[in-house]
């Protein structure tokens, strides 16, 4: 089992060390988190991808790549996430435990410090970033977006997120829009770095078979360098009633038509009826062995795919489905009519016992990689940061048929969400 510890490396900057010798590899990450805003999504989303380019030490590409190599194949990479309505800029490296260097190397240090080289002290000239490399990112974050929306299971889902969320941060993209990507300036980024470093909350997380004591004092020596000021505290809203139903409908050249609904739980962590929504949710589509797996999409075989989601930041729950387009509203209905029969307690305990045996297998497969261990860890910045997967499966045993049943019966339909097409190549 792993260590958990967390401690403060200074005002808003959290540290979270969790350390398993199973591991040969080890894993260093930094997560700016910064509300989610139009005017700022676009830039902040090119940042981190532009700082991972090069650094003044490595001042381009290939000589950052070299040094890469040189510490036995180890891997700098960034990305972008929403956790709820914060936008969370991630900047990460994965290389070798300490152990396993061939001639004693420090690998924890050297990667801690490659990691502040890129963060803190990038290649800059005139207080600008390369050109080059700006465009290049610029380009391959609007293509992003183009894949994006070129799946149209992930667009679907996009759309709905941003009509049932029109009214709150968490509505918008949290890669911007291809214009406001398209309209930024070298300037607009230094003045996104600048305010990143010296206001932004972060997490810094160690993970893997690594000692952390000289990865916490690389990091406090680089924010000592730069300074904080006016750090912001980024939780975000939460909205618990879902008020008049949206009902949207989209047309495009696709063969294959997506429904998905948004419903408000009115519960969001880190409140106590949490685990109990969650495994209303596996129970009502989360698992092959849910009502609506076996009932909408094999028995009634009225979609392609069927499953249901649940963002506990933002207590609202997902519904998505591949239908024939004249079978729309018979999905529709009967994904109602399920979620009525949860609201009556109209389950087995066998159901129950088998949506808890597949949330708690999932729990106890997440620390068998570092990337999903730092998701988990991630996840649970706004409520319980040393919350354990195994804590979670033992909190989820413990919930009853009777809190099941109310947490269904809070459940309400914010948002139905449809796009339709008979034509063209099927997407």
């Amino acid at each position: 089992m792993e260590e958990v510890q967390k401690r403060s490396v200074c005002s808003g900057i959290n540290f979270r060390s969790i350390r398993d010798s199973r591991f040969k590899t080890a894993r260093i990450s930094i997560n700016f988190l910064l509300p989610l805003k139009k005017e700022t999504a676009a830039k902040n989303a090119l940042l981190p991808f532009l700082l991972t380019r090069s650094c003044k030490k490595y001042p381009d590409f290939t000589k950052l790549n070299e040094h890469l190599a040189e510490l036995y194949g180890a891997e700098l990479d960034a990305d972008i996430q929403k956790l709820g309505d914060v936008q969370m800029l991630s900047i990460f490296v994965s290389g070798l435990a300490d152990r396993y260097a061939l001639h004693g190397e420090k690998m924890s240090e050297e990667l801690s410090r490659l990691l502040c080289d890129v963060v803190f002290d990038p290649q800059m000239s005139d207080r600008l970033f390369p050109e080059e490399g700006f465009e290049q990112e610029k380009r391959q974050l609007m293509e992003t977006l183009d894949s994006e929306f070129n799946d149209k299971q992930i667009y679907a889902f996009r759309r709905c997120q941003e009509i049932m969320c029109s009214k709150e941060p968490y509505g918008l993209s949290r890669l911007g829009t291809k214009e406001e990507i398209k309209n930024l300036k070298r300037s607009d980024l230094t003045a996104a770095w600048e305010y990143m470093l010296q206001s932004a909350p972060a997490e810094i997380m160690v993970l893997g078979n690594c000692n952390p004591e000289p990865v916490f004092h690389s990091f406090s020596d680089a924010f000592a360098k730069h300074g904080r000021a006016n750090i912001g505290n980024y939780k975000g809203c939460v909205v618990r009633k879902a008020g008049e139903t949206k009902d949207i409908t989209e047309k495009m050249d696709v063969v294959q038509s997506k429904l998905v609904m948004g419903f408000r739980t009115g519960c969001a962590e880190p409140e106590k009826a949490v685990p109990a929504v969650k495994l209303m949710s596996a129970m009502y589509g989360g698992s092959p062995n849910s009502k609506l797996f076996l009932n909408v999409r094999e028995k009634m075989s009225l979609c392609y795919y069927c499953s249901s989601s649940f963002n506990p930041i933002k207590g609202i729950m997902f519904v998505q489905s591949g239908v024939e387009k004249k079978n729309i509203g018979r999905a529709k209905d009967e994904i109602i009519a399920q979620l009525d029969d949860m609201k009556h307690g109209k389950f087995t305990d066998e159901e129950i016992d088998e949506a808890k045996l597949s949330l708690c297998n999932l729990y106890h497969t997440v620390s068998d990689s570092l990337e999903a261990l730092e998701g988990w860890y991630l996840s649970k910045t706004f409520s319980d940061p040393l919350c354990t997967p195994e804590h979670e499966a033992e909190t989820i045993n413990g919930v009853t048929r009777s809190q099941i049943t109310e947490a269904a019966q809070k459940v309400e339909l914010d948002t139905v969400y449809r796009l339709t097409g008979e034509r063209g190549k099927f997407k």
